[in-house]
């Protein structure tokens, strides 16, 4: 087998996404770093490299344990990777972002003060 894959196919044959189409565009978009750099859909992926690729705002860090050309089944595809992404944190733990409602106009001066305390930019 050859030493490297391109980046967008092995993306897709591991099942980190469902379509080549949509790890092709996940690149364009600048969603997809290879070894912390951004990356393009032809870039060569070898042995060890670790991909990190942008999903619904939370980041999937894996490193490539095999090279893949071909979608295989999902126990070949999870050996093919070492899974390094940290968990999820839970909805409840998670810290709420405050909000205005739309069309509620500027924040006054008081409001703005508190939202700062808040985010903790006293």
């Amino acid at each position: 087998m050859s030493e490297s894959v391109r980046l967008d196919a092995w993306i897709w044959a591991v099942r980190i996404t469902k379509t080549r189409s949509a790890a092709t565009a996940a690149c364009r978009g600048g969603h997809v770093k290879v070894n912390g750099l951004s990356a393009k859909a032809a870039q060569p992926v070898r042995i060890g490299d670790e991909v990190r690729v942008r999903i619904a705002g939370f980041d999937r860090i894996v490193e490539v344990r095999q090279l893949l050309v071909k979608r295989v089944s999902a126990p070949l595809a999870a050996a093919a990777i070492e899974d390094r992404t940290p968990p999820r944190p839970d909805p409840v733990d998670a810290q709420m972002v405050p909000r205005r409602d739309r069309g509620a106009g500027r924040p006054t001066k008081r409001e703005r003060r508190e939202l700062d305390r808040l985010r903790g930019r006293d």
